[in-house]
């Protein structure tokens, strides 16, 4: 009953509710990295959702662009205000739209690359059995600190137990992580080496 209809309810509630308590932060974000030279303070990519179908994903644009800086690795491209936004996670605050619009969840497995869906064996490929979210149980348990292999059994375990009472645990300890954020990016927040098969 909760997986069917109860979690898209406390999607809508709790990500519209998050929207409104944070609309003045998501404004002085926008114009942050507007002044600061970012022409679209926004980043869009196609990401894998619920059963592997792609739905674009919005965060705020940690990153200078690839086709300007292709000489650098993605982590030598995070700006001084995307290493705030990434070491407190406040680049993901647009992905509440993704909630609203029911792409996303806000517990969920993280949305990967789509160029890994051919990389997953069976197993693996049960992540998509649900939707995607800003937040996960991989997410608090290490999140990028952990190896590929840790992260996806992780997804897949949380599929196979969804409940109101660990999308309630997993928001919580999110909150808690939030709050003891540090500004910059740390092992859990840089960004990974690409997931190989």
């Amino acid at each position: 009953m909760y997986k069917r209809w109860g979690k898209r309810s406390l999607d809508i509630i709790l990500a519209g509710t998050g929207l409104i308590i944070l609309f003045p932060l998501f404004i002085l974000i926008t114009l942050l990295l507007f002044i600061s030279g970012q022409r679209n303070p926004f980043f869009f990519q196609s990401r894998p959702g619920l059963n592997g179908v792609a739905f674009t994903i919005i965060k705020f644009k940690s990153m200078i662009d690839e086709k300007d800086n292709s000489q650098l690795s993605e982590n030598e491209r995070i700006t001084k205000i995307g290493k705030v936004l990434r070491g407190s996670s406040l680049d993901e605050i647009p992905q509440l739209w993704n909630v609203i619009t029911g792409d996303m969840s806000l517990v969920g497995p993280r949305p990967l690359l789509t160029e890994y869906l051919p990389l997953y064996n069976s197993t693996q490929n049960q992540r998509h059995n649900v939707k995607p979210g800003i937040t996960g149980w991989a997410q608090i348990n290490g999140r990028n600190a952990l190896d590929w292999q840790q992260r996806l059994d992780m997804d897949v375990w949380y599929t196979q137990n969804v409940s109101f009472a660990l999308d309630f645990k997993i928001l919580v300890k999110t909150v808690s992580k939030l709050l003891r954020a540090t500004n910059g990016p740390t092992q859990e927040t840089d960004i990974p080496e690409k997931f190989k098969a």
